[in-house]
């Protein structure tokens, strides 16, 4: 465990994730998981959703931890990161029906938010689903104190910040929005469908 990138909050929002991705992935074969960070959200869902095969992505810099992770933990639908930096990369797997990302969207610039749900958009097969997890607002509004502190946190570390939801639907077409799941810690998990 030393030697593996650990994060505390994958720990402490797996299970109502995986809750949600058991339903809304169920007709779904191929996921692309987009900053794939630690590994740690990877290596959980695919050992728990053994109907998918999950790729995992990130900046090259990440690979090595995930690597760890995945070395130790045979999982067989579970396959080794790609390189993929929205902006710099081109789209890394084809044929992909399910796309799950956490805790991205505020860290990317606007730009670079509006790039990846295009992105999305346009290489996610009909009827395919991506499910977006993370802090958002509602028609311009914080959801919580935290998020409002959080978000002042990000604009000092030259992040983009929390995306309001109404911003996504626009940058997401002709993806629809179809569900906003509230999860632990102000978060929400937004199921979007082509």
């Amino acid at each position: 465990m030393l030697d593996k990138p650990y994060s505390q909050a994958c720990e402490n929002n797996k299970l109502p994730i995986l809750e949600a991705l058991t339903r809304v992935f169920i007709n779904s074969t191929r996921i692309l998981e987009i900053g794939s960070g630690t590994g740690q959200h990877a290596l959980f869902f695919a050992a728990s959703l053994a109907h998918l095969n999950w790729y995992t992505s990130d900046r090259p810099d990440y690979h090595v931890g995930i690597k760890t992770w995945l070395q130790d933990n045979d999982i067989k639908n579970l396959h080794p990161p790609v390189a993929f930096t929205v902006g710099e990369d081109d789209w890394p797997i084809a044929d992909i029906n399910g796309v799950f990302t956490a805790n991205t969207t505020h860290i990317m610039q606007p730009s670079e938010a509006q790039l990846m749900m295009k992105l999305i958009a346009n290489n996610l097969s009909a009827e395919g689903v991506f499910c977006q997890y993370g802090p958002f607002n509602f028609n311009g509004q914080y959801t919580s104190e935290s998020n409002r502190a959080f978000d002042q946190h990000l604009s000092e570390q030259n992040c983009g910040g929390i995306r309001d939801i109404e911003e996504l639907i626009e940058w997401a077409k002709p993806m629809k929005l179809i569900e906003t799941i509230p999860m632990p810690a102000n978060n929400f998990l937004l199921v979007w469908k082509k």
